[in-house]
């Protein structure tokens, strides 16, 4: 994606040749920054303090990490130490486990040498291979959106409501749900966003409705309980979601607040769909409720909030009572009996466990 007229990912290897360089999302929308990864505790920090966020991006991240970690200590413990490190510092997103135990198997056999070089290789692959990814979830949810503009009069927006960030801030590049929306923008189609604020973190205020204004996609910021009103007066046509963890049967754990979208949509007949990466599938588990651990977080993101103040400067501010206490789970999970259906870069999967076997048959 351009920022400025740059090309950026969010992560890529530095010139140094020893460092991982990313972009610090806690700094957006007021300034744009990198920061500099050098070690593992650096990776995990980055990861843990949110300055990189989205399940593929943590992912990638966490591959970055490993490497990171082995130019320092490549033996079988400096291994197994990187790994719980940065296994354990968001609970939630599959794709953490996913890359880590990815890299750990393709490095255990190799020789102590070979270790950080072939970590480096694979950590480049992975980011590459979640651009790739990411541009065939584009292509597979671009024809829901034209079916719904074929609908429209001549000139009249496809109006859509997303939730969190799924974009390629969440990515490597090229985006998540906002992946088909950015495809249909740039193919003429008219969409118009309708942009979830997404309390705690306002990480849709903050950061979708940065992406789109960059990239010139008209939209609105709304408060996070304004959709269900939107769909009730029929100005949201389709509803699109990310995902930290989908299970095998087709629930979707995302942004906190993203059930409560679902049951508003059901209720409305808007269609509500989640744009589910194969990384970002579970496998494993099939009842998300009882499964999925739900990352509780500081309870310093309700009392608080970042902003910009009118003299230009950055900081915090308190907005509940002096001594209230607060509570900050940060996912909830959706059933998959409230999903249309599960976009995938191999097409569009019937959310259930059925529906994404026949999509994913080496997974029988």
């Amino acid at each position: 994606m351009n920022v400025s007229g740059r090309a950026y990912r969010t992560i890529w290897p530095g010139d140094d040749g020893s460092s991982v360089e990313i972009i610090d999302q806690t700094k957006l929308p007021h300034a744009f920054a990198t920061a500099r990864l050098a070690s593992l505790d650096e990776a995990a920090h980055a990861i843990r303090a949110m300055l990189v966020r989205g399940a593929p991006l943590i992912g990638a991240t966490a591959a970055w990490g490993l490497w990171l970690a082995l130019r320092a200590d490549a033996s079988d413990a400096g291994l197994a130490r990187a790994h719980v490190t940065l296994l354990a510092t968001r609970p939630t997103a599959v794709n953490l486990r996913w890359a880590l135990d990815r890299v750990r198997a393709h490095l255990a056999p190799l020789e102590r040498e070979r270790r950080a070089d072939s970590a480096r290789q694979l950590a480049i692959e992975i980011c590459d291979e979640d651009v790739a990814l990411n541009h065939r979830l584009a292509a597979a949810g671009l024809p829901i959106i034209r079916e719904l503009a074929s609908r429209k009069k001549p000139g009249e927006p496809v109006n859509i409501l997303t939730h969190c960030n799924a974009g390629w801030l969440a990515a490597v590049d090229v985006g998540l749900a906002t992946a088909p929306i950015y495809a249909a923008h740039d193919a003429g189609i008219p969409v118009h966003v309708w942009v979830d604020e997404t309390r705690p973190r306002n990480q849709g205020a903050s950061l979708t409705a940065w992406e789109l204004l960059n990239h010139g996609v008209p939209h609105t910021v709304v408060v996070d309980n304004a959709g269900g009103h939107l769909m009730q007066r029929g100005q949201v046509d389709l509803v699109i979601v990310g995902t930290d963890r989908t299970t095998a049967a087709g629930d979707v754990c995302n942004k906190i607040g993203t059930y409560l979208k679902a049951l508003a949509a059901r209720d409305n007949g808007v269609p509500f769909y989640a744009v589910v990466p194969s990384p970002s599938i579970d496998w494993t588990i099939r009842d998300g409720r009882r499964e999925i651990p739900i990352e509780e977080r500081s309870a310093s993101e309700v009392t608080h909030i970042s902003g910009r103040r009118d003299d230009g400067t950055v900081g915090l501010v308190a907005l509940t009572p002096l001594g209230s206490p607060a509570a900050n789970p940060a996912f909830d999970v959706t059933p998959a009996r409230l999903v249309t259906g599960l976009i995938t870069e191999r097409g569009i999967a019937g959310a259930s466990e059925g529906g994404l076997r026949r999509l994913f048959p080496e997974q029988r």
